[in-house]
């Protein structure tokens, strides 16, 4: 029976750019070694390195880790269950991808139907326009008559 700690509420992440590990491990509640080894361990985490090799986190890479850290510490999967677990977690984000492709054919009786309406009001107004020219000739003339 694997051993799991209780859930942490853990600080709001604020709305920055991108976040140094220090800022990051408070954050996830995860100290900056175990950050360096999940890099290692997990590809989807890849921080940007800059000045002097220091890594700054972007907002989604620390919902990454709070996943992961959630997957080992709270869960209880190894570092490779949690690496399947996020595989899984992506090939479902590409399974809704094509259930939203599969419903094109809806769409396109969508399209079909707005062609069907953009044509009939493109029709009322060829039928409306010269009757609203007619008015507007006469409104510039009789505000022509007045200004005289």
């Amino acid at each position: 029976m694997t051993r799991t700690e209780p859930a942490v509420t853990l600080p709001p992440i604020p709305a920055k750019r991108y976040f140094t590990i220090g800022e990051v491990s408070e954050l996830c509640g995860v100290k900056p070694h175990v950050l360096r080894y999940w890099e290692q361990e997990f590809t989807q985490l890849k921080p940007v390195k800059r000045r002097g090799n220091r890594r700054y986190y972007q907002h989604h890479e620390v919902l990454l880790i709070r996943r992961i850290r959630s997957l080992l510490y709270e869960q209880g999967f190894t570092i490779s269950g949690a690496r399947n677990r996020l595989g899984d977690a992506r090939d479902a984000v590409h399974d809704q991808d094509a259930a939203v492709r599969f419903s094109g054919a809806e769409m396109q009786a969508l399209r079909t139907e707005l062609c069907g309406v953009s044509a009939v009001l493109a029709e009322a107004l060829a039928t409306v326009k010269p009757h609203a020219d007619d008015r507007a000739s006469e409104a510039d003339a009789i505000s022509a008559g007045d200004a005289n």
